[in-house]
């Protein structure tokens, strides 16, 4: 399915590759996530994130950003980054982008503990990392089934369902 499928009315779980096709525009899947935002900004779907999932777009749209502004290579870029704060006070997006974000229309739901402990338990049963088993177990503690992302790892859970970018 893609995220066109959504319909209105629909509870949906955003993914951090939606928000960054976004805002550092992909050319082939940033307009169809520009699009899921819009729908979600006029409140025509109902939209769910964590924190953390914040974190993980702030953090990669930071080191795109260095990567494009300072032509830094990809590879090792969270140390290069760390060795140089003064170019990190340079860059913006990811502030302007994460104020966009908190800003807007999207609810963030609550992790406890006992969410983590849930996400171990599904990066087993599912083969997910730590960060994907904690956005199933947000999105099971709060009833949602519905995801907005470009990540195939989700389609291994039977529970839910992934709207992809197109």
């Amino acid at each position: 399915m893609i995220l066109d499928d959504l319909l209105a009315g629909n509870k949906v779980f955003m993914d951090s590759n939606i928000f960054t096709y976004h805002f550092q525009p992909h050319p082939a899947l940033g307009t169809s996530c520009t699009r899921l935002l819009q729908r979600i900004e006029n409140q025509e779907l109902d939209a769910f994130t964590t924190i953390a999932v914040l974190g993980e777009v702030a953090h990669r749209l930071m080191t795109i950003e260095a990567h494009t502004t300072f032509g830094w290579p990809l590879a090792d870029i969270g140390n290069r980054l760390r060795s140089n704060p003064a170019d990190v006070q340079k860059l913006a997006v990811f502030r302007v982008a994460s104020e966009k974000i908190l800003q807007g229309q999207i609810q963030f739901l609550h992790v406890t503990p006992s969410t983590l402990a849930s996400a171990i338990v599904h990066c087993q049963q599912y083969g997910l990392l730590t960060n994907d088993g904690l956005i199933l177990a947000a999105m099971q503690a709060h009833g949602i089934t519905k995801i907005a992302s470009h990540d195939g790892d989700f389609d291994r859970v039977p529970a839910i369902s992934r709207y992809a970018p197109a």
